[in-house]
């Protein structure tokens, strides 16, 4: 009894000549790579831009309230323009603090509503807007935040000796 195979072995040079890629297909892998490798690496780039903005804005977003406190607190709030820099470890945080009449007040929703203010008891000429602006810089560009709060100019604001409990 004879076995025919379904297909006849090959010899070695037939199998070398089909284990391997086509050139065409070497050059279409290679194009692809070329084309993708930009796209990734921009991805990554922008995807490292974002982290470290956002860890220096949270950053920045403490020394703002920081700030912002401290100078309600103490009542500097008289001196316009203060600006100053804050050393984070490397990175400088330069802040500026404003302080200018609180105009918002006009244009209020009418006395005693769930959304207005009642200007009968709010004088204008006390409340004023204090901002602070954080500016820090992340991968060679300068980002900045803004921390604002309404304060009444009259009511001066003192850190106190906490009462003996």
């Amino acid at each position: 009894m004879e076995f025919k195979t379904k297909t006849p072995r090959r010899t070695g040079v037939d199998a070398a000549r089909r284990a391997g890629f086509t050139l065409a297909e070497v050059l279409v892998a290679l194009g692809f790579i070329a084309v993708i490798t930009p796209v990734v690496v921009q991805g990554l780039r922008l995807a490292s831009l974002a982290g470290e903005v956002s860890q220096r804005k949270a950053l920045a977003m403490r020394v703002a309230e920081r700030v912002l406190n401290e100078t309600i607190v103490t009542g500097r709030w008289n001196s316009a323009g203060q600006s100053a820099t804050e050393q984070a470890g490397p990175i400088p945080l330069r802040y500026t603090i404003r302080n200018e009449p609180w105009t918002a007040l006009s244009t209020a929703t009418s006395v005693n509503t769930a959304n207005g203010v009642n200007q009968g008891f709010v004088n204008a000429n006390n409340l004023h807007l204090l901002s602070v602006d954080v500016s820090f810089p992340a991968q060679g560009q300068n980002y900045s935040v803004h921390l604002s709060t309404v304060v009444d100019i009259t009511k001066q604001v003192t850190a106190s000796t906490p009462p003996v409990q």
